[in-house]
């Protein structure tokens, strides 16, 4: 440990006095926020109902522009981005008022509003969204908003009126690709396409990109082992992927690239994609006749992706990790596999899904396998000591202050120099759970 090893009581003091006070002045930056969006939502109105008066055939659309134009003017913004900021705060305070509300009490970030609204824009009924929020404002208080994200997605899910497999399909109509020019002779190649194949194309660019990188390391060291001459290649990940592109959509291969050995070219994408068993099981009528029997899969635990698509992965790969839940809270309880290898390290990836320090949204399988207890002194390597940290909070763990104790059932607890505790709860998986009613208990013999 390092970090802040030399700081004295005095200024550890005076560390805790600053991070309470960027709380209270965080909290108070969301109320205002959430009283402008107030302001702007009244805005709004106004605007409409002085256009209702004439019975404007533009249906208030000149008025909005006319009150846009004034408020844009005062506060030297274009009446362009006034008009966004009108149209975002009525959606906030008219569909979403428990949201806004709790903003306003400083609860929650603007940030955490806006991903709550964009996730449950697609839920048409009033009392569904008011149930919605009622579910995803207390996991909104207890994480960040880029954890947040995938949650508030799955929350919504249950509350939306098609299936997502049902949006996906018109969504597919509208893939393309399509380009935006840059500065200094730059330019940006965009793709909208389904999420498992982008995902799966960036996956193969960076394994790529990373075997090319681990090979000229390689070749470098034996170059100075040997005293040979040799001319290194000190382009970045992010530049071996953008080169990679260019050589496989220009020429098909990785022509620019390729080893002798044609290591490139064997390299498959991965993508990891949890799917309920129970929607494995349930065909197309069934998932439209009860949303609850075919929940959508994930990818990387982030992003729903449509039932058609997981079922043809779940048929075509080789084999596939089995997650064993408890049927009433979903707790991660084993993974097995037909085939078994790595046990260990896709239960872990099953359970923890992303980074187990507050607020960190980086997946599991980018991140490393960490003893609470180092193995060096005696720390067992088993589920109740192993979390997953990415390569940033794991260097925290181990050069700072920061304390980090597992608790039973894969809670992690890390304590910061100021003394304060910050509770990191496994999220739930993507499964379907049970109610136990009285009339399903069995009786006693």
């Amino acid at each position: 440990m390092t970090a802040l090893l030399d700081a004295t009581d005095a200024q550890m003091a005076t560390l805790a006095d600053l991070v309470d006070a960027l709380q209270v002045a965080e909290a108070t930056l969301s109320s205002m926020s959430a009283a402008r969006d107030g302001l702007l939502a009244i805005a709004g109105r106004l605007a409409v109902d002085i256009a209702k008066q004439g019975d404007h055939p533009d249906r208030g659309d000149h008025s909005l522009r006319t009150v846009a134009a004034e408020i844009g003017a005062v506060q030297r913004v274009s009446d362009r981005t006034i008009e966004r900021r009108m149209a975002a705060a009525e959606l906030l305070v008219d569909q979403f008022p428990a949201v806004w509300a709790a903003q306003g009490a400083g609860r929650i970030s603007p940030a955490h509003s806006r991903v709550i609204v964009d996730a449950g824009s697609g839920i048409e009924s009033p009392s569904d969204r008011e149930k919605y929020s009622a579910v995803i404002l207390p996991i909104a208080e207890a994480e960040s908003p880029n954890r947040l994200r995938a949650l508030a997605r799955r929350v919504a899910e249950r509350f939306a009126s098609t299936t997502v497999s049902e949006r996906h399909r018109r969504a597919r109509s509208q893939r393309r690709v399509w380009v935006t020019d840059g500065d200094d002779g730059m330019a940006a190649l965009h793709t909208h396409a389904p999420a498992a194949l982008v995902h799966g194309m960036f996956d193969r660019l960076s394994q790529m990109a990373h075997a090319l990188r681990n090979e000229n390391l390689r070749a470098r060291r034996q170059a100075a082992r040997d005293g040979s001459e040799f001319e290194p290649d000190d382009r970045t990940v992010d530049e071996i992927r953008a080169d990679l592109l260019a050589d496989l959509v220009l020429s098909g291969q990785p022509t620019g690239h390729e080893s002798e050995n044609g290591l490139l070219g064997a390299i498959d994408a991965r993508i990891e994609i949890t799917v309920p068993v129970t929607t494995l099981m349930h065909d197309d009528a069934d998932e439209a006749s009860d949303a609850d029997a075919a929940l959508p899969a994930e990818l990387d635990g982030r992003t729903p992706i449509d039932v058609d698509t997981a079922r043809k992965m779940a048929g075509q790969t080789k084999g596939w990790d089995r997650v064993l839940t408890h049927p009433i809270t979903g707790r991660v309880l084993a993974v097995d596999r037909y085939r078994p290898s790595r046990h260990l390290r896709r239960h872990l990836r099953a359970r923890d899904q992303r980074c187990r320090f507050p607020t960190c949204g980086i997946v599991a399988r980018k991140c490393d396998l960490d003893h609470n207890h180092a193995a060096s002194t005696g720390g067992a390597t088993c589920e109740t000591n192993l979390a997953s940290f990415c390569r940033r909070h794991h260097v925290l763990k181990h050069h700072s202050p920061w304390h980090v104790e597992q608790k039973p059932g894969g809670v992690v607890e890390w304590t910061s120099p100021t003394g304060r505790t910050y509770v990191d709860t496994p999220p739930a998986p993507n499964t379907v759970t049970f109610t136990v009613t009285e009339d399903a208990v069995p009786a006693p013999f």
